[in-house]
């Protein structure tokens, strides 16, 4: 099996806050989206860890961030590529 590597990285922020980063790996036979989710109004800075998802290729898993980064840009998110 080859070494794992990153795909993407995107970082949401609203109001200059974090509120999500989504990170992408190849493991070459599967593909895993971590995320890290910052609640509004939980004050803490350690982030909520949903998933990982893993998905049969690194297609699935940019469609699945595709279309979270669109619910988030909805929301009134600044999205950056990292």
């Amino acid at each position: 099996m080859s070494e794992p590597r990153e795909l993407f990285l995107r970082h949401a922020r609203k109001d200059g806050r974090s509120v999500a980063v989504m990170r992408a790996v190849d493991y070459g036979d599967s593909c895993v989206v971590e995320a890290e989710v910052y609640p509004a109004g939980v004050p803490t800075t350690t982030p909520g860890r949903p998933g990982p998802y893993t998905f049969a290729d690194a297609q699935q898993a940019t469609a699945f961030v595709t279309e979270a980064v669109e619910a988030l840009m909805y929301l009134g998110c600044d999205i950056q590529a990292e």
